[in-house]
């Protein structure tokens, strides 16, 4: 990776990549248990963290727990804000439905990614600009392969007039 950033921690094991270049790093359970086919627990991981102004932490599943034991975290990705300095948690839940899956203490449960972010500034509008995907949402693309999409640029709508600054106003 071409960039780091230091992050304060208290931890009763730290973080740790697997292999160079790694986005996330391994979250260890700090409680032991099992969950049942359909459970879902929230697990400690005894870390704690400050974050600089400008970043967020996402908890994140580990593609191995999820694939051969069905183990996934519930609100993936869960979101850790700069200002939060408690113990982060996973919600971890067992979509398996006959087997249970045993936690022991140590164990890599999920992976914690920290990435800049950005503030949005909303800005009403009275309707969204055109685009090629429009309101199709779940689903609306179907399953098989597509042709090549139109690139032609969508048009921009008009600000919402309460947006608009009036004269002598600053934003």
């Amino acid at each position: 990776m071409s960039e780091s950033v230091e992050v304060l921690i208290t931890a009763s094991v730290l973080p740790t990549y697997s292999h160079p270049g790694d986005a996330g790093a391994d979250l260890h359970a700090t409680d032991a248990l099992v969950l049942a086919p359909g459970e879902r627990a929230l697990v400690g991981t005894g870390v704690s963290i400050a974050l600089p102004d400008g970043y967020a932490a996402f908890v994140v599943p580990r593609s191995g727990l999820a694939a051969k034991h069905g183990i996934t975290v519930v609100n993936s990705p869960g979101t850790v804000d700069a200002g939060y300095r408690g113990e982060i948690k996973v919600c971890l839940l067992n979509t398996d439905s006959t087997a249970s899956f045993p936690i022991a203490v140590g164990d890599r449960i999920a992976q914690l990614i920290v990435s800049p972010v950005v503030r949005a500034q909303f800005i009403p509008v009275e309707r969204l600009p055109g685009s090629l995907r429009g309101d199709g949402g779940f689903g609306s693309t179907g399953v098989g392969a597509r042709a090549a999409a139109d690139t032609t640029p969508p048009t921009i709508a008009a600000p919402h007039p309460a947006a608009v600054p009036q004269s002598g106003e600053n934003l």
